[in-house]
């Protein structure tokens, strides 16, 4: 892996991969390259991909005290290593922060976004997150009790029953997410206040170039209300369902969702019809 110095000393660890345009991928909570490193493989066939650690994650370092605009600072130092301008893709709550990013540095730094899932829960469709969601997590940090911080994640975020939680406990990914379970409370603090079953603020982002919001035909009613309401936030926002799919695409089904990714990053390239 190669390695960007970010403003505050932090080492980002990415992997480069094809030729073309530039495309960087931003990955969700509890997630490293790793969980992107298939769909980065498919659209190395139209562009120079950049799938990289986020800070804290992987072989990429940490510098505390934590602030979304170190995240912003380390997408930027990886667009200046792409030369100075990129595409930008982000799954799930990367999603958002690839939104913040592209608000932050403009146009002319990020020339097209594509956002698969932002979580965003800004009606009743299922239960908010927790107000004191970040704090709680910091505490359980502070006691080292790293289980617990991702069973609460997975509760009280992403919504999956208890019960479910306990047999997933016994996959081998349980112990890759434990491994990152500090920076869960980095994804909170990007998500800020979107997860309260409020409408969205209407003065966070100011990006005016083209945006795809893309969500699974088969995931639930909040990631669909979540897309529409970029839409009507964004100058030149799109939204698209992915036939079939659900929030896990960006893992599960990288196949499917880099056409599209590649259709609209570069209009010439190929796109799943409909």
């Amino acid at each position: 892996m190669n390695y960007v110095m970010s403003n505050d000393g932090t080492r980002i660890f990415y992997e480069k991969k094809g030729t073309g345009p530039a495309v960087i991928l931003v990955a969700a909570a509890a997630s490293d390259h790793n969980d992107t490193t298939l769909l980065g493989e498919f659209l190395s066939e139209h562009f120079t991909v950049y799938n990289y650690d986020r800070r804290g994650r992987g072989s990429s370092t940490d510098t505390a005290p934590h602030a979304v605009e170190r995240e912003i600072e380390d997408i930027d130092a990886l667009i200046q290593e792409a030369g100075g301008s990129a595409y930008v893709f982000g799954g799930s709550s990367g999603a958002v922060l690839a939104l913040d990013a592209a608000s932050r540095l403009g146009g002319s730094k990020v020339s097209k976004l594509f956002l698969y899932e932002p979580p965003f829960i800004i009606d009743d469709s299922r239960a908010p997150v927790p107000a004191e969601y970040v704090q709680q997590l910091n505490a359980l940090m502070a006691g080292s009790r790293r289980s617990e911080a991702v069973e609460y994640f997975m509760t009280a975020a992403l919504g999956i029953p208890a019960e479910y939680v306990e047999f997933m406990k016994a996959d081998p990914s349980w112990q890759v997410m434990e491994g990152m379970a500090h920076t869960l409370a980095y994804d909170g603090m990007i998500m800020g206040s979107t997860q309260s079953g409020q409408p969205l603020p209407t003065d966070r982002w100011a990006v005016d170039v083209p945006v795809m919001v893309m969500t699974g035909e088969n995931s639930g009613a909040m990631f669909h209300g979540a897309a529409s309401a970029l839409v009507d936030l964004l100058p030149q926002c799109e939204h698209r369902m992915l036939p079939g799919q659900d929030h896990s695409a960006v893992v599960m089904a990288p196949e499917v969702l880099a056409p599209e990714v590649s259709g609209f990053l570069l209009p010439s390239a190929n796109r799943i019809p409909g």
